[in-house]
């Protein structure tokens, strides 16, 4: 009660803490001295306000988060967080389920003219003559590919759109003149020739049937792609895959003469790249690092004339081999 009778009203905030305490110390000091019967009730309420005080020093209100706190709690969670998978393996997956295996096979017939037209060459040349195949009995059952015989050629292709066309290099094909189609999801279907690009060593070839799942591989610019840039190769060296490579970019508008095949045209604004492609990868894709096909496979250099990778491999540009599909889907 105030001095004329009334009654005292004390108003706070929770949020005032321990100051409000001090307050309320010396407003019952106040009152005390002026009601010393009232003793025992102030000290009750100088115990309360006291206790109240303690509660809010050991529970404080939440405080703002700072530059420093929010940096440690991103630090944290990265440390804390499983790495995603390679960019490489990010690209092979990509490109992966359009990619398929091209298996050339040579009828008896044209296997007999080739070895007749080769002999021809090689005498022509005074090289030693490669004996020609004896004749196939007339009940035509020797003239039929077993499905088990093996490939007289085997290489690498890319699927570019629904309708099953493949770009391949021309020469996976050019030697044999029937083709076998593998698809990523293990089914086969024969496939034509329907068109070529020589000067690219290029063709693209279409398959009977297609999976109905069949995904075509998305194609990009060689326009962003640079010397450094990490690339990716994927396709059948020596007959085994989906085999999968990678490396960088080592130089682009680079030329190409094969030693071992003087009548072929040089090959002229090619990719040169580091990833180790082998016989087998032609006509597969070379892909950056979303997966994207920048180029087509198509040869490899080796000083001492073998036939395996020595760390220089070509690839034709994409735009190059859009061309061979009679437009340019980029």
């Amino acid at each position: 009660m105030g001095d004329q009778g009334t009654p005292v009203a004390w108003s706070f905030d929770e949020d005032q803490g321990p100051s409000l305490a001090v307050e309320i110390w010396r407003k019952t000091r106040s009152f005390a001295s002026r009601h010393d019967r009232s003793l025992p009730a102030a000290a009750a309420v100088l115990i309360a306000a006291g206790l109240f005080g303690a509660w809010q020093w050991f529970h404080p209100g939440p405080t703002a988060l700072t530059q420093w706190d929010i940096d440690n709690a991103v630090k944290y969670t990265l440390s804390n967080t499983p790495p995603g998978p390679a960019e490489t393996t990010v690209a092979a997956a990509t490109v992966g389920p359009s990619v398929v295996r091209v298996d050339g096979f040579l009828s008896p017939e044209h296997a007999a003219q080739q070895a007749k037209l080769e002999a021809q060459e090689a005498k022509k040349n005074h090289l030693k003559i490669r004996p020609t195949p004896p004749p196939k009995s007339s009940d035509g059952k020797d003239a039929e590919k077993s499905k088990d015989e093996s490939p007289d050629s085997t290489g690498t292709g890319v699927v570019i759109d629904d309708k099953g066309d493949i770009l391949t290099n021309l020469h996976v094909i050019h030697s044999t003149d029937r083709w076998v189609v593998t698809f990523f999801d293990g089914s086969k279907s024969e496939a034509t020739v329907i068109n070529v690009q020589p000067e690219n060593d290029l063709a693209v070839i279409r398959t009977k049937t297609q999976p109905d799942d069949l995904k075509p591989a998305t194609l990009a610019s060689t326009a962003n792609l640079f010397p450094g840039d990490t690339v990716v190769a994927v396709g059948f060296p020596f007959g085994i895959g989906p085999s999968v490579s990678s490396g960088v970019v080592a130089g682009l508008k680079r030329e190409f003469d094969d030693p071992s095949e003087k009548d072929k045209p040089t090959l002229t604004n090619l990719i040169q790249f580091t990833a180790p492609v082998n016989p087998g990868n032609s006509g597969g894709p070379l892909v950056n690092r979303d997966g994207e096909v920048v180029g087509i496979v198509t040869a490899i250099y080796n000083p001492t004339g073998q036939r395996v990778f020595a760390g220089m491999a070509f690839a034709v540009p994409i735009e190059n081999a859009a061309k061979a599909v009679g437009n340019n889907p980029l």
